[in-house]
C-alpha cells in the first residue's frame, strides 16, 4: 500500500514537470528508503484487567449461645407446726392420747349403738360400773348441777352435758364400795329392793336406766393373783355388746394390785374387742402422785369444777370429770347424735 502511494507521487511529479514548461524545477528530496521489511510491532497498551477486589466473605459473628440460667433451687420454707387448740389438751397431754378411739373402734361403736337402738336403748343415758371411786358426789355429779362447774376453754363440751343430762348425778345399781370385778355379774348380789332375784347388778341397771353406754371402772379391789380380773372385764365387755350398750374401759391411777397389770389387761382388752379406752392412768401421770390422796387409792377432791382456774386440774376428780366428759363427747359425735334443740 505504501509502495503504490510512492509510485503515484513520482508519476504526478513527472507530469508536473512537463506542464510547467520553462518553470523552475523544484527538486524534491526522495524519502529515505524504507526498510525492505517493515515489521510493525504493535505496542499493545496493556488492557487494564480490572481485578475485582474480592468482596470479603462476611465472617458470620457466631450467634451467642444463651447460657441457661440455672433454675433456682427452691429453699423449702419449713411448714410451721400448727399450734394445737388448747381445748384439745389437758395438762399438756393431747386428747387422742387418752381418748383412744381409732377408726376400727369408731366403726364398732356405731355398730353397737345401732344394735342398741333396735333394742330400744336410750341414746341420752349412760351408766357407771365401779367401786368406791365411782360412788361419790365428786365423780361426774357436778355436770348435772348448774353452778358447780365452769368449762372455760372446754365450753364446746356443753352440748354433751346437755345430751346426757340426768346420768351424771346417777350412781345406779352397778356401783358399790369395795366391788370386785366378778361381783356385778353374779345373780342374787344385786339390790333386792329394786332388782329381781335372778338379776345381777348390771342386768338390773340396764333394765332400770336403759343406757346406751357403760363406763367400766374397776380393778382397785382385785388384788388376787391370776387372770380372774381380766376374765371378768372380758365378760363385762361381751355382755354389754350383746345388749347393745357401748362398753368404755377406764384405766385407774392407783397401783393397789402391786404393779400395773390391771391397766395393761384393760388396754389389751379394749384393743382386742375394739371398744373405747378412756386411759385415765395416762393423763393422771400429769398430776403429783397421779392424782391420788394419802391412801394411794382414792382421787383427790376439789370443791368446784372451775376449769378457768389452773388449780382445778391439779386434783384427781376434776381431771377425771373433764377427761370422762371428753370420752362421752367423742362417742356422741361418733354415733352422730345431736344435743337437744
Amino acid at each position: 500500500m505504501r509502495r503504490l502511494h510512492i509510485s503515484l507521487l513520482l508519476l504526478l511529479m513527472a507530469a508536473g514537470s512537463g506542464c510547467a514548461g520553462t518553470g523552475s524545477i523544484v527538486a524534491v528530496n526522495p524519502p529515505a528508503p524504507l526498510p525492505a521489511t517493515l515489521t510493525a510491532t504493535a505496542t499493545l497498551t496493556p488492557t487494564t484487567t480490572q481485578t475485582a477486589t474480592p468482596t470479603p466473605t462476611q465472617t458470620q459473628t457466631p450467634t451467642a449461645t444463651a447460657t441457661a440460667t440455672p433454675t433456682a433451687t427452691l429453699t423449702r420454707t419449713p411448714t410451721p407446726t400448727p399450734t394445737p387448740d388448747p381445748a384439745t389438751l389437758v395438762n399438756g397431754v393431747p386428747l387422742e392420747a387418752f381418748i383412744v378411739m381409732p377408726p376400727e373402734v369408731q366403726a364398732n361403736v356405731r355398730a353397737i349403738f345401732a344394735r342398741g337402738q333396735q333394742l330400744g336403748r336410750n341414746p341420752h343415758a349412760f351408766s357407771k360400773l365401779g367401786d368406791s371411786v365411782s360412788l361419790t358426789s365428786h365423780y361426774f355429779a357436778r355436770f348435772d348441777q348448774r353452778g358447780r362447774y365452769n368449762l372455760g376453754i372446754y365450753e364446746g363440751l356443753q352440748p354433751t352435758i346437755d345430751f346426757y343430762h340426768d346420768s351424771f348425778e346417777r350412781f345406779g345399781l352397778a356401783t358399790r364400795i369395795g366391788l370386785h370385778a366378778w361381783i356385778p355379774f353374779k345373780p342374787g348380789l344385786a339390790d333386792l329392793d329394786v332388782c329381781k332375784p335372778d338379776e345381777h347388778m348390771v342386768a338390773c341397771e340396764f333394765r332400770l336406766h336403759n343406757p346406751s353406754i357403760l363406763l367400766i371402772r374397776l380393778g382397785t379391789n382385785d388384788t388376787a393373783p391370776g387372770d380372774a380380773f381380766e376374765r371378768a372385764i372380758a365378760f363385762a365387755i361381751g355382755y354389754s355388746i350383746d345388749n347393745g350398750v357401748i362398753p368404755v374401759i377406764v384405766t385407774k391411777s392407783d397401783r393397789y394390785e402391786g404393779d400395773n397389770r390391771h391397766n395393761e389387761s384393760m388396754r389389751k382388752l379394749a384393743a382386742e374387742y375394739a371398744v373405747p379406752l378412756w386411759d385415765f392412768d395416762l393423763v393422771a401421770s400429769s398430776l403429783p402422785d397421779r392424782g391420788l390422796g394419802g391412801d394411794a387409792v382414792h382421787l383427790t377432791m376439789y370443791g368446784f369444777n372451775d376449769y378457768t382456774d389452773p388449780a382445778t386440774l391439779t386434783f384427781g376428780y376434776p381431771l377425771s370429770d373433764l377427761t370422762g366428759l371428753m370420752m362421752l363427747d367423742a362417742i356422741r359425735r361418733t354415733t352422730g347424735q345431736e344435743p337437744p334443740g
